[in-house]
């Protein structure tokens, strides 16, 4: 059993939130009431950007509110979707009259409640568009299901529609360019261990030695199956070669790469992993534009990781490499 840093398990989120705010008071605060992460000063004459779901999953979301991305996290409870009315909260303390952008990953009590909030918003003349983020190729079929969930590619939708709103761009083109990016990026994970919950004595799931979740969720939800344990050059290859034949990269191709911690793995390993991705790519002709590596996207403390692939238009580099600064991202 892992002992945990904590308090009583159903504080966590609350007292995790004051903690952020209270490290990065010039960038964010929290609003325990309504149950919202705002930007310290909010933004003007802008499009808004919101975004939200279950907690666990830190830095996200609340740690990419600040200058060049979010306006306004809104975090639900551990794994948890946040209610219609916190959300509605979220999109109206984001919306300096220009209208807002929710970008929502797809699970169902996400959608369900930012569509909700997306009515009461209206009935508040608070105008709005919604970015749908379902990337993860482990749950694409053509059976009839929610369709695929939403992983790291959110970080992706969250830079580049926070630097164009940054830059002035419009409600729809920010939405359309957030559609984009969600649309043409794919990820895919494994893990070789799952996450516990803050106050539970037992993980997710339970792997042996010689296995590995691949294509796991971020929820502690089981993988498409399971292969053996392998060097990591051998695991990088096993979600690397599924994405670029999604994606359809040839050789001369460009992306942006993200590797993703998933909570529990040390940057030495995600720095063997991303050289593990670089040379994978290379090997098949894909050359790396831009790359991100580090823990964005967690599951609790599981220890694995994700790789997002995006193709590196040339219009998305300049909104990629914009400034941003947010309590965990910043360049």
């Amino acid at each position: 059993m892992r002992r945990q840093i904590r308090n009583r398990p159903e504080d966590a989120t609350d007292e995790a939130l004051e903690g952020l705010a209270l490290t990065h008071p010039a960038l964010i605060a929290y609003d325990r009431q309504a149950g919202i992460v705002t930007r310290a000063t909010p933004a003007r004459d802008k499009v808004g950007l919101v975004s939200g779901g279950g907690s666990g999953h830190e830095p996200l979301h609340a740690g990419f509110v600040g200058a060049g991305m979010l306006d306004v996290a809104v975090p639900g409870a551990i794994f948890a979707s946040p209610t219609a009315l916190q959300v509605h909260e979220g999109t109206v303390a984001a919306d300096s009259g220009r209208g807002v952008v929710q970008i929502v990953k797809n699970y169902t009590g996400d959608v369900l409640n930012f569509q909700i909030a997306e009515e009461l918003a209206g009935d508040d003349a608070v105008v709005t568009e919604s970015v749908l983020v379902d990337d993860d190729l482990a749950t694409q079929t053509d059976e009839d299901t929610p369709g695929r969930r939403g992983t790291a590619a959110v970080l992706a939708v969250e830079k580049i529609c926070g630097a164009s709103a940054e830059a002035g761009a419009g409600l729809r083109e920010v939405a359309e360019l957030g559609r984009r990016v969600a649309r043409n990026a794919r990820t895919l994970g494994f893990a070789l261990s799952a996450g516990t919950h803050p106050g539970a004595t037992d993980p997710a799931f339970t792997l042996a030695d010689d296995e590995v979740e691949l294509g796991v969720g971020i929820h502690g939800e089981r993988g498409t199956g399971r292969i053996p344990f392998a060097d990591a050059d051998s695991l990088v290859a096993q979600v690397i070669d599924p994405l670029i034949g999604e994606l359809s990269l040839a050789r001369g191709s460009s992306v942006v790469a993200i590797v993703n911690g998933l909570g529990g793995t040390y940057p030495i390993e995600l720095g063997i992993a991303a050289r593990a991705v670089h040379r994978r790519l290379s090997d098949r002709g894909v050359s790396v534009a831009r790359s991100l590596v580090g823990s964005y996207v967690t599951s609790l403390d599981m220890v694995g990781l994700s790789v997002t692939l995006l193709p590196a238009d040339a219009d998305l580099l300049p909104l990629w490499d914009a400034p941003v600064r947010t309590p965990a991202l910043t360049w």
